[in-house]
């Protein structure tokens, strides 16, 4: 087959290459997260295992060294009754601390801790841009930015430079709303998803047809947001709850890649 763009011989007429591609705008987007600080709840059926599974595991237990030790100080204590017990073998003036003395004051020290609430403030007021919230899920930060005329709830997004890689770019979204105090750990050099969209037909050109957005992930390790300052609006907000604030198509796009175990 001849080239394209050659003559053949025996068609006498030209072939015509492919017109290029319309180009798209690129950019970088940081899904941040962080993770869950305590565990979730037990389901029915979980409880049930674990209660069952601990009685096998007490059943199949052996006495552990402070258990050997009770057990043998009442049986001192049995024949001291009897009158069996030498009280010679003592030394005089020495304190005995007997394991159920050990027992009342541990027993004293739980009834003194008081364990943190699951909820708090923040989860009693809904207030969601705090992280000190839902606990033992993931949360998610979400901005506020303009495109052309309209403000979007979005994942931190800016637009790729030349030279940049997209996790760059992504690093420099993360930094623009955060500033670069905050410590993440980032997932990765691959984009985790993509979303693309055109622009209304008023502003579409042939060199300006839409954009493409190149997801990251990022686990946030730090949530001292003393010297940080959010330029935005934000929230800090639960998988079940983007649905919120992203639109549709969008949302799709970020559940693809996006885990809530």
């Amino acid at each position: 087959m001849a080239a394209p763009g050659s003559r053949t011989a025996g068609w006498g007429r030209w072939f015509c290459t492919a017109a290029p591609p319309r180009p798209w705008r690129l950019f970088g987007a940081m899904c941040l997260l962080r993770l869950p600080r305590i565990t979730q709840p037990l389901e029915k059926e979980e409880e049930e295992m674990a209660a069952l599974m601990g009685q096998i595991e007490l059943e199949k237990s052996h006495y552990s060294d402070h258990e050997i030790r009770r057990l043998e100080e009442e049986e001192q204590l049995r024949r001291r009754k009897e009158s069996m017990y030498d009280d010679d073998d003592e030394a005089p003036g020495k304190t005995v601390i007997m394991a159920q003395d050990l027992e009342d004051k541990w027993e004293q020290k739980l009834l003194q801790f008081k364990a943190a609430p699951r909820l708090t403030d923040a989860d009693k007021n809904n207030n969601r841009t705090s992280l000190n919230r839902k606990l033992d899920s993931n949360l998610m930060l979400l901005v506020k930015q303009k495109l052309g005329n309209q403000e979007l709830w979005l994942l931190p997004q800016v637009e790729w430079q030349p030279g940049e890689t997209l996790r760059s770019t992504a690093e420099r979204a993360m930094a623009t709303f955060l500033g670069d105090h905050i410590q993440a750990k980032i997932l990765g050099n691959v984009p985790y998803g993509i979303y693309k969209y055109k622009f209304p037909r008023a502003i579409r050109t042939e060199d300006n047809v839409g954009a493409k957005v190149f997801f990251f992930k990022a686990f946030l390790q730090s949530s001292d947001f003393s010297q940080a300052e959010l330029k935005e609006d934000y929230l800090w907000v639960t998988k079940d709850e983007l649905g919120d604030y992203l639109k549709s198509e969008y949302l799709k796009k970020v559940n693809q890649f996006l885990l809530d175990l």
